[in-house]
């Protein structure tokens, strides 16, 4: 049997990938596939096992153990990513998600139901600390996809959830007065010139030790697969930190922040928004798994794409380092909707 690549080797491997852009050798070993029923799996970005916002479990904990007790897996993964967007300490993801450039925290969500065939999302929602939730009512509650802005909210008021009139922390707020310092928002600069001098006070914080470098894009994504073969995942942001009001990314897009088929398997992604918004890749990639392509392969297919628009390509585009690990997910239902054994397999330059 080949030797199982981890979760680890799979993120340092796409690390590696967006930074110098890689991809597998034509000779490599097809991945060894054991039939059967599913076993249970939960993927999320690095920060769904990092924060516990003062409890006993992580995303990954809570979502895994709520799947294998029989719950819906949607419900599942949004019970673990509340509570990184509960917890003040990631600055990326609800409650306390670095702000834009008004200072006004606006976040943004998208969950998907394999067996039902149905999304949701939210995007520049103000006010409300878990947006997934209300993503999750968008799918359960009405016939759209997405609410934005003002609509959103009040949508989110007249289902009962308690809208704040701000989601900032001491931290993110101090963080936003210290970007307010090192670049001038009121002579509002041509678009790329404010754009540039927006990204280098951002990337001079993240070199000053004053945003976690995973921070300053931010993101979670957390998909899961029960031993029914049921896929569930949803996405969850504050966005790019500092972003004009009013922006939205990847997450909350069906496609681009999160793409799932119950037949095929999962993708989300984290990281630089715009980068993945071009060619909606989480969508392409499952696409590319119903072709048959192996998982890598199908990630670096996307990484190949996104490389054709140079701008947004270089280390912003690590959220496809995410999009490998994610699909392990997808992996458990490759083909066969077996188990994947994916072995380590020799990579040379582009």
């Amino acid at each position: 049997m080949s030797k199982t690549i981890s979760r680890r080797g799979f993120i340092q491997a796409g690390a590696g990938l967006a930074a110098a852009g890689v991809l597998p050798a034509a000779s490599a070993q097809a991945p060894a596939v054991r039939g059967g029923k599913p076993k249970p799996v939960v993927i999320a970005s690095g920060n769904g096992h990092q924060f516990r916002n003062g409890g006993r479990l992580t995303c990954v904990e809570t979502a895994f153990e709520q799947v294998v007790a029989g719950k819906d897996v949607l419900d599942a993964v949004i019970a673990g990513v509340n509570i990184v967007e509960l917890d003040p300490a990631d600055t990326s993801v609800g409650y306390g998600g670095l702000p834009n450039a008004d200072g006004v925290v606006q976040l943004d969500s998208c969950c998907m139901h394999g067996p039902l065939r149905r999304a949701g999302g939210v995007a520049a929602l103000e006010g409300v600390r878990t947006p997934s939730m209300v993503a999750r009512a968008v799918l359960r509650e009405t016939d759209h996809h997405l609410l934005v802005g003002a609509g959103a909210q009040t949508f989110a008021r007249q289902l009962g959830f308690a809208i704040e009139d701000d989601l900032n922390t001491d931290t993110s707020r101090r963080l936003w007065l210290e970007w307010k310092r090192r670049v001038d928002p009121t002579h509002f600069l041509d678009p790329a010139s404010r754009a540039q001098a927006s990204l280098r006070a951002g990337q001079s914080m993240v070199a000053d030790g004053l945003v976690d470098p995973e921070h300053f894009y931010g993101t979670i994504n957390c998909s899961a697969i029960n031993a029914a073969g049921d896929i569930c995942g949803v996405t969850t942001t504050s966005g790019l930190a500092w972003k004009i009001p009013g922006r939205v990314g990847d997450s909350p897009i069906l496609g681009a922040g999160l793409y799932l088929d119950n037949d095929v398997g999962a993708a989300g992604s984290t990281g630089r928004g715009e980068a993945n918004l071009y060619h909606l890749t989480s969508h392409l990639i499952v696409e590319n798994l119903r072709r048959g392509m192996h998982p890598k392969d199908a990630a670096i297919d996307g990484l190949r794409r996104t490389r054709q628009y140079g701008r947004e390509a270089p280390a912003e585009s690590a959220w496809l380092a995410q999009l490998l690990a994610e699909l392990l997910c997808a992996g458990s239902q490759w083909r066969t909707r077996g188990r994947v054994d994916v072995p380590r397999r020799p990579i040379r330059s582009l």
